[in-house]
């Protein structure tokens, strides 16, 4: 997902992936400390997009005060 399309995304719509994405990203963790991933630079990625979700969001809290 590339900045532009969560930008599009609606408040609610952008909070709920962040709800998925962080529930992903934690099973990916476990998942990864049980037995090593084929790609560990995953984790890495999924992480960075959760910042930019969250900051978009917050950005977006900022704008409406």
């Amino acid at each position: 997902m590339k900045i532009a399309e969560i930008r599009e995304l609606s408040t609610k719509e952008l909070i709920e992936r962040i709800d998925a994405e962080v529930a992903a990203y934690d099973q990916k963790v476990i998942n990864h400390s049980i037995s090593p991933s084929e790609n560990p630079a995953q984790i890495k990625q999924q992480r960075r997009m959760i910042a930019r979700m969250r900051t978009e969001l917050r950005q977006r809290e900022l704008n409406n005060k």
